[in-house]
């Protein structure tokens, strides 16, 4: 691995770009199909919490896609030199809805490159701030944490077991396989092979199994939340992902409520506890 000049990929801090999207109809009938919902959203509804990560996606041409099928490095992500991206953790902020079938614009800022030493080697932390605005009234604000990170000896253990909490008011158990990786992954227009390709999750990135998107947990729980307390909307969330999650058995996702905040969590057949989320409730207008 080259040097990492961490002042040059720190220039990128305040880099911008501003993308448009009309929140059409189909990506959301046909996450819904995807999870296996009983109804479909319609033109005119408000897009449920986390399912804006479905619009305002970067199309990078062929040319420009690396081999892990992540666009190439040096757009408006900084040129990380480490072969290992994921999505570490996160927040959002859900102000206002946003209605399918009304246009909307999406601000993305570049807020910190940061190197650390951690016990895996050198990681670069880079934080992205989204502004999802509709009819020019910010509708939802995030935070969007990606690592980076070098590439694990063959034989490196996953993260260590974090124990789930025990008094789960909800729980459901997901069965996933490569249809619903594979949606998602068009859904979100996500190249990245760890997904779909086992052969290239299994030989080139050294996973066990394919890998659950992150961002499809979050969607998961916040779904369960969603289905038990429909009365109430997520209005603030705060999540971490704890330890990667395969296909190649079940998991389930899980939640408490504690007056108007909620634990949800998921958690996999080895009783690892692999997404965390803390929410808050509150209806947005």
């Amino acid at each position: 691995m080259s040097a990492i000049d961490i002042a040059h990929l720190q220039t990128w801090i305040g880099k911008q770009e501003t993308l448009y999207d009309d929140i059409s109809l189909f990506p959301a009938q046909a996450l819904a199909a995807a999870l296996d919902n009983d109804a479909l959203p319609s033109k005119g509804d408000s897009l449920p919490p986390f399912w804006e990560w479905m619009y305002f996606l970067p199309t990078p041409k062929a040319s420009a896609t690396g081999e892990d099928g992540h666009p190439a490095k040096g757009g408006f992500l900084p040129p990380v030199p480490l072969p290992r991206r994921m999505w570490a953790a996160g927040e959002a902020q859900y102000i206002k809805h946003v209605v399918i079938g009304e246009p909307a614009s999406r601000v993305s800022t570049i807020e910190s490159v940061d190197l650390k030493e951690g016990s895996t080697g050198t990681l670069i932390f880079v934080t992205v701030k989204h502004e999802i605005y509709q009819q020019d009234e910010l509708c939802i604000s995030q935070l969007q944490n990606i690592v980076y990170r070098e590439q694990p000896a063959a034989d490196a253990p996953l993260p260590p077991v974090k124990a789930p909490p025990v008094d789960a008011t909800w729980s459901k158990t997901i069965t996933p396989d490569p249809v619903l990786l594979f949606r998602y992954s068009a859904l979100t227009f996500n190249g990245h092979r760890i997904h779909y390709d086992r052969t290239y999750a299994v030989q080139e990135e050294l996973y066990p199994a394919l890998v659950v998107h992150g961002p499809l947990l979050v969607t998961m729980l916040l779904e369960l939340a969603r289905a038990e307390v429909p009365q109430d909307r997520v209005s603030r969330i705060k999540f971490r992902a704890v330890r990667p999650t395969f296909d190649t058995s079940p998991f389930k996702v899980e939640a408490k409520r504690e007056g108007d905040k909620l634990q949800l969590w998921s958690v996999d057949s080895d009783n690892a506890m692999c997404m965390k989320i803390d929410a808050e409730l509150g209806e947005a207008v």
